[in-house]
């Protein structure tokens, strides 16, 4: 394998499964019709594959649900985080998704 084939190879874009699409998508759709949440987001590149999650269209992402490439593992790596901090992390969604799932409700001031 030639030098730039390798590269080629490492620099493909990683995505969400989807069976972990369906999992973060039914999470998802509970909180939009509870009300808590109103958009989100799909990113990826070649080290990881996020969801952004917004209450309000034109804000930022409230959480993010984060896919990472980890190069000295087979498995990948799922966090949970907002803008400031790394809430939950695991090698499995459904325990990153369980935490979410049992989070406090944020309650916002008018």
């Amino acid at each position: 394998m030639t030098k730039l084939s390798h590269l080629q190879k490492s620099q493909k874009p990683f995505y969400f499964s989807r069976k972990e699409l369906a999992v973060i998508l039914s999470t998802y759709s509970t909180k939009v019709s509870n009300g808590d949440w109103r958009d989100y987001a799909l990113d990826n590149s070649s080290e990881a594959a996020s969801f952004s999650i917004y209450r309000h269209a034109h804000e930022t992402p409230v959480l993010v649900i984060e896919k990472r490439r980890l190069r000295t593992a087979s498995m990948p790596l799922f966090l949970l985080h907002d803008r400031h901090k790394i809430i939950s992390k695991s090698n499995s969604l459904e325990k990153v998704i369980n935490y979410l799932n049992n989070m406090p409700k944020l309650v916002y001031s008018r």
